[in-house]
């Protein structure tokens, strides 16, 4: 079982204990040609494109800039960097070393610049989303530039799985980027809706919250089983049997 969480857009890049393992990303060569197109990219470019301040497009511009696709051995890792609602629910800052090894091998992150990542995969900061109408060498758009290449990166990933399956806690916008046709492997999506007076929704604050503690609560209880996610039981949420399908769970509270 892998589970796939989107990245965030804020970034804490204050190192972790240097004791803690860090591995070196893969999709290198894919991301140092993307780092030739998004150093290209001007202020204006980037306001165009992501829809952001022109503080953050000149950050977003230095950062480009800034990116050295040769060292592969500075960052942080991308498990710790981000820190968006998601990963507030992960918190893998207070995970032991079990806990960070059994992640490493269940976890992947998605990411419009990186490919996807490893938790322990050291990462420099950048910002690119994974809708950005880009254009490379590869097509209009981060979907074709990536093509096929992460849903072939899952399949090996989970050569060697006793439960060759993917648990989708990402958003519509990253898992976009997971080529349908080409992934080997059945799909699960857990939902999370909020219960108030008779009818359930989605907030999108708690349900990304809630995407990261059911990783979370997956790396605790070492689940390898997607079955087993269906006991997910923390803040309250509980899976709904009557309103779920076999490839959509509903988890409510």
């Amino acid at each position: 079982m892998l589970i796939v969480l989107s990245p965030a857009k804020r970034l804490d890049f204050s190192e972790p204990d240097p004791a803690l393992p860090a591995t070196t990303r893969r999709f290198v060569e894919d991301t140092a040609s993307l780092a030739v197109t998004t150093r290209r990219q001007t202020k204006a470019d980037l306001r165009r494109l992501m829809g952001i301040s022109e503080d953050l497009a000149r950050l977003n511009q230095e950062r480009f800039k800034a990116f050295d696709a040769e060292a592969l051995d500075t960052g942080v890792q991308a498990a710790f960097a981000f820190a968006g609602d998601v990963y507030q629910g992960l918190e893998a800052r207070t995970l032991d070393t079990p806990g960070l090894a059994f992640a490493q091998d269940h976890l992947r992150i998605l990411s419009g610049f990186y490919g996807m990542l490893r938790p322990l995969d050291r990462i420099q900061p950048y910002r690119l989303e994974m809708g950005t109408r880009l254009r490379t060498r590869r097509g209009q758009s981060l979907y074709d530039f990536w093509g096929d290449r992460i849903s072939k990166q899952l399949n090996a990933d989970l050569d060697g799985h006793a439960h060759p399956v993917v648990v989708n806690l990402a958003s519509q916008e990253y898992f976009g980027a997971v080529d349908a046709k080409a992934l080997r492997v059945p799909v699960v999506t857990p939902h999370f809706r909020e219960q108030k007076d008779g009818e359930s929704r989605i907030i999108s604050f708690f349900a990304k919250k809630a995407r990261g503690t059911m990783a979370r609560f997956a790396i605790d209880e070492r689940i390898d089983d997607p079955e087993s996610l269906k006991a997910f039981d923390r803040d309250g949420y509980r899976f709904d049997k009557a309103a779920s399908t076999n490839t959509d769970w509903i988890f409510t509270r």
